[in-house]
């Protein structure tokens, strides 16, 4: 049960362990509806996914024409309100995902979500789908200082799961942006939510099968 190169791994949320495409839109669309605006296909919303709920709905909004800045934060609370109604009705698990994580707990292996969502969303997502039991920590946008890319809640991961070598689990440069800054190896996923071909991220490696997961990390820290 010993010898796994790092006794620390972590993972993005949105994109990479689940995808929750379908409810971040519905939110998204929610706050169009009230504004007299048609929706955003799923696929126009996940452009605009990474570096939290409020980036994201900015970016959405301006794409459905709407540019009041000052409106932001009252549709932001509209939105955050409808989503953590429906945070989980279409959001599931990647194929593989939770079989990689009981497989890396059998290893030994201390596990956490670092997302730029809010702690309290992310944290009521993963009971939601029965997963939060496997993650010793869960850090979100809220919990520190500075989101990814920073490396800040890289290190408080680090630091809360008593240390050691660690890597980090993402599909956008946000997290591959951040698991370099804080020095840690980092896997991208194929299959995320990434705005451009993960494999020009700069991760030590990427993978299109969670299956695979392991065996590339015991590559790395090899």
């Amino acid at each position: 049960m010993s010898g796994f190169p790092f006794p620390i791994v972590g993972f993005d949320l949105d994109g990479t362990l689940v995808d929750s495409s379908g409810d971040l839109a519905a939110g998204v669309n929610h706050v169009l509806a009230g504004l007299d605006r048609p929706p955003l296909t799923t696929d126009q919303v996940v452009r605009n996914i990474g570096g939290g709920g409020r980036r994201m709905l900015r970016l959405s909004l301006r794409e459905a024409g709407m540019h009041d800045e000052g409106a932001l934060p009252r549709h932001y609370e509209q939105m955050i309100a409808y989503y953590a109604d429906h945070i989980a009705d279409a959001t599931r698990p990647y194929p593989g995902a939770v079989e990689a994580l009981d497989a890396l707990r059998r290893r030994g292996v201390r596990l956490a979500v670092v997302t730029n969502k809010v702690e309290r969303l992310a944290v009521r997502l993963l009971e939601s789908l029965g997963l939060a039991d496997r993650f010793a920590a869960v850090i979100g946008g809220d919990s520190v200082s500075e989101g990814k890319p920073s490396p800040v809640p890289l290190h408080e991961m680090v630091r809360q799961l008593a240390g050691g070598a660690a890597a980090f689990v993402g599909d956008s440069a946000f997290d591959i942006d951040a698991a370099k800054a804080a020095g840690l190896s980092s896997v991208a996923v194929g299959f995320g939510f990434s705005d451009r071909p993960v494999g020009t991220l700069g991760a030590d490696a990427v993978i299109d099968d969670y299956a695979d997961l392991l065996p590339t990390l015991e590559r790395l820290g090899g």
